[in-house]
């Protein structure tokens, strides 16, 4: 179970960490992101709801206060990769590396607390 735990953190660390990069970008380096998002075709004004949208998974995700919520923050951090990936991919600017990295993380992220939270409910 231990092991399971250190893994858990080994990927779920750079993963949050990711996100943090993200929203610090995304509110402090503006103008980078907005010719990003338009090169990949998306609205602009996105990019600050997308902030608060990553901050907000990552304090889910750490808190692990409300498993909907954490589960809310997965799925969500999930559509964000899978549409970045997708964006990349099919503008042909080969950056897609960081949101494939991303869908790893948190696929192994994702599985490794689900079996934490079922030993967990097993031992009680």
């Amino acid at each position: 179970m231990k092991w399971v735990r250190i893994f858990y953190w080994v990927v779920t660390g750079p993963l949050i960490a990711l996100m943090l990069f993200a929203s610090w970008n995304y509110i402090f380096n503006h103008a980078l992101i907005v010719d990003v998002f338009n090169k990949l075709g998306y609205p602009t004004y996105i990019i600050y709801p997308l902030a608060v949208a990553k901050l907000l998974g990552v304090i889910a995700i750490v808190t692990n206060k409300s498993r909907t919520l954490k589960e809310w923050a997965y799925a969500g951090f999930f559509f964000n990769f899978v549409i970045a990936l997708s964006a990349h991919i099919n503008v042909g600017d080969k950056q897609f590396a960081p949101a494939l990295v991303c869908v790893i993380l948190l696929v192994a992220s994702y599985l490794l607390d689900k079996k934490i939270h079922h030993e967990q409910r097993s031992e009680a």
